[in-house]
């Protein structure tokens, strides 16, 4: 090998493994982030169903006449 391609060499090896490294623990992130986006969009279309029932059931209480 070269002395400058040396020199080169083992920095790009270390950001190699540091990458590989970094990919292999970041494994399980996007699967949790999924799971958690998915409950609380489920949290809010509950939540905007019950402020619903509450008050359409409020306005068939009115009485206009």
């Amino acid at each position: 090998m070269k002395p400058s391609l040396h020199r080169l060499h083992g920095p790009l090896r270390g950001s190699v493994l540091r990458l590989r490294t970094r990919l292999r623990d970041d494994a399980g992130y996007s699967t949790e982030t999924v799971i958690i986006t998915a409950l609380l969009a489920a949290l809010a279309i509950a939540a905007v169903a019950v402020i619903t029932m509450k008050v359409m059931g409020k306005a068939r209480g009115i009485d206009l006449g």
